[in-house]
C-alpha cells in the first residue's frame, strides 16, 4: 500500500469515526430532552422562560414546550407525542389520567380568570361577578372575543356561559377566533371587545391600547393548573424518568418558589400550591 493510499483509508476512518461521536452527542443530547405540551398561558404569560432554565440548572435537562390549547396539550399526551403536560382544565386532566393516558395529576399552582374589556365598558359589566358580566354582553349584543380552541381557558369560558342559563344566546357580537390567548386578547384590542383572558397573559399582555380589567375576585374565577407524565404504559417511548425529575423538582419547595418568584412589575403571576 502506498504512502497516498495509506492517508486515504486513515482519512476515511478518521471521518466515521467523527459521525459516530457526533452521532453519540446527538443521542445524549436527545436523551435529556423532555417534550413538554402546555397552554399559550404558560408561554405568553413568560413563566417558562423564567422557570425551565431553573429546572435545566438543577438537572441538567432541556424541556421543549408545544405551547397551545389545553385540550390540544391533551391530544398530544394521548398520542405520545408529549412527555409531560402542564396544563389547566382539572376535570378534562382527571379524565385523562382515569383512561390510563396520565401517570397521576399533581396541582401545581393557580392564578385567577379576568374579564378584559373596553376602558368605556359598553356593556356595563364591571364588578365581580363574571355569570352577571356575560348576561350583560349578550343584551347589549357586545363584541366578544372567545378563543374557541379547546384550551382551559375556553373551556372556562363555556363554564360560565352555561352557568348564565343563556342556551346559545350569547349576542351577536361573540367571535370564536380559535387561537391562543394573546392572538384573543390582540383581536379584542383592536375591536374594543370583551375577552376572558388569564392573568398571567394579560399581564405580560404589551398592546392593550383601551383595554382593561372589568370582573375580578369572583370564586369562580380560580384558575387551577396541574401537571402529569405521559403514561408509558400507553407508549413505551415516552421519556417518564426524564419527565418525573421535572414533576418531582415543580411541586418541590425549589420548583414552588421558582413559580412564586416570577412577578411583572412587582405583580405576582402565578402562585404555589402543589400538594393542596
Amino acid at each position: 500500500m502506498t504512502l497516498y493510499q495509506s492517508f486515504k483509508v486513515m482519512t476515511k476512518h478518521l471521518r466515521t469515526l467523527s459521525v459516530l461521536v457526533l452521532a453519540g452527542a446527538s443521542f445524549a443530547t436527545s436523551a435529556q430532552t423532555l417534550v413538554m405540551a402546555s397552554t399559550t398561558s404558560t408561554e405568553q404569560s413568560g413563566l417558562f422562560a423564567h422557570l425551565l432554565p431553573a429546572f435545566k440548572a438543577a438537572s441538567g435537562i432541556d424541556i421543549k414546550v408545544v405551547a397551545q390549547g389545553t385540550g390540544q396539550a391533551l391530544d398530544m399526551g394521548r398520542r405520545g407525542d408529549a412527555d409531560v403536560l402542564f396544563v389547566h382544565d382539572q376535570v378534562a386532566e382527571e379524565k385523562f389520567v382515569a383512561a390510563g393516558f396520565g401517570v397521576r395529576r399533581f396541582s401545581v399552582m393557580y392564578n385567577d380568570f379576568v374579564l378584559i374589556g373596553p376602558k368605556v365598558d359598553p356593556a356595563s359589566v364591571k364588578g365581580q361577578d363574571i355569570v352577571a358580566a356575560l348576561k350583560k354582553i349578550s343584551a347589549a349584543n357586545a363584541a366578544f372575543i372567545s378563543r374557541g380552541d379547546k384550551s382551559g381557558t375556553h373551556a372556562a369560558e363555556l363554564r360560565f356561559w352555561k352557568m348564565a342559563e343563556l342556551g346559545d344566546k350569547t349576542g351577536n357580537g361573540y367571535k370564536a377566533c380559535g387561537c391562543g390567548m394573546g392572538p384573543a386578547l390582540n383581536m379584542a384590542a383592536g375591536s374594543n371587545a370583551y375577552v376572558l383572558a388569564d392573568r398571567g397573559t394579560w399581564l405580560n399582555f404589551k398592546n392593550r391600547s383601551d383595554l382593561t380589567i372589568l370582573v375580578e375576585g369572583d370564586k369562580r374565577l380560580f384558575n387551577q393548573y396541574g401537571v402529569m407524565v405521559v403514561n408509558p404504559a400507553k407508549h413505551p417511548h415516552v421519556k417518564s424518568q426524564l419527565a418525573q425529575k421535572f414533576v418531582d423538582w415543580v411541586i418541590s419547595p425549589a420548583g414552588q418558589t421558582a413559580i412564586a418568584a416570577y412577578k411583572i412589575a412587582g405583580e405576582q403571576l402565578f402562585f404555589p400550591n402543589a400538594g393542596q
